[in-house]
């Protein structure tokens, strides 16, 4: 009666259900997914002060060639400062050292950006070398001006007018200058005067009439100093002056 009741219990009981192959992978594949995820995770927070670093180191980059930029043109502007003045020798020789300071300051300097510095300091000392020629009355234009001097192209008109009348041709200017030096014997020679006193013949107008006024006022003035030759050498020529147009 036992064996009965104990059999039927179990016939009672329910079957265990049987799991398919699909159905026992799938746990497998979501605790595989699950730990393939936190891999990731720590990878990427292995990578991630990396990658600060690097956006931090180029950002550092990029503020140096800032400042440096700004380094360079700041001293490109002073220079055109200092360029716009002619400066003595002891504020080129101040330039020369702000400039080889801020060489030395600038050691990573590119061979392009020193040759720009030494062209800087090229054109200060060719100016103080231009001052200093000026100072002594030797400036680089006068130095490059090989022309005859004014006295020396009246006196050359007065020549060409006297022996190559075909080649000559009036100028007002020499003109003007002969009339106003023609009394002074070291600027206008003897000889000259004479072909000067030729030249005069033709003169007319206000020219003339100028001319005859200050020969007349050179020999009132001789009668006051007697004894001053040059003085008296002018008043002679005056008094030639007056007698040609008399």
């Amino acid at each position: 009666m036992t064996k009965d009741k104990s059999a039927k219990s179990e016939l009672n009981l329910p079957k265990k259900k049987k799991l398919s192959s699909s159905e026992s992978r799938a746990p497998t594949e979501e605790i595989m997914e699950t730990k393939v995820k936190k891999k990731r995770k720590n990878v990427e927070a292995e990578e991630a002060p990396v990658q600060i670093l690097s956006v931090m180191k180029t950002a550092d980059d990029k503020k140096q060639k800032k400042d440096k930029k700004r380094t360079k043109k700041q001293a490109t502007e002073q220079t055109q400062t200092k360029q716009t003045e002619l400066p003595d020798s002891s504020s080129c020789t101040e330039a020369m050292q702000e400039l080889e300071g801020e060489k030395d300051q600038e050691e990573e300097l590119s061979p392009e950006e020193r040759r720009v510095l030494e062209r800087k300091m090229k054109k200060i000392l060719k100016k103080e070398e231009k001052k200093r020629l000026k100072a002594e009355g030797q400036t680089l234009q006068n130095a490059e001006a090989a022309g005859p001097s004014a006295p020396q192209q009246a006196l050359d008109y007065l020549t060409c007018w006297a022996e190559n009348r075909s080649a000559w041709k009036f100028q007002k200017t020499r003109q003007t200058w002969l009339l106003q030096h023609m009394f002074d014997s070291e600027k206008i020679p003897e000889e000259n005067f004479f072909v000067l006193l030729q030249y005069l013949e033709g003169l007319r107008g206000t020219a003339r009439d100028t001319s005859v006024q200050k020969a007349l006022s050179l020999v009132e003035e001789s009668g006051q100093a007697p004894d001053d030759t040059v003085v008296q050498q002018r008043a002679r020529r005056a008094r030639e002056v007056v007698q040609l147009f008399s």
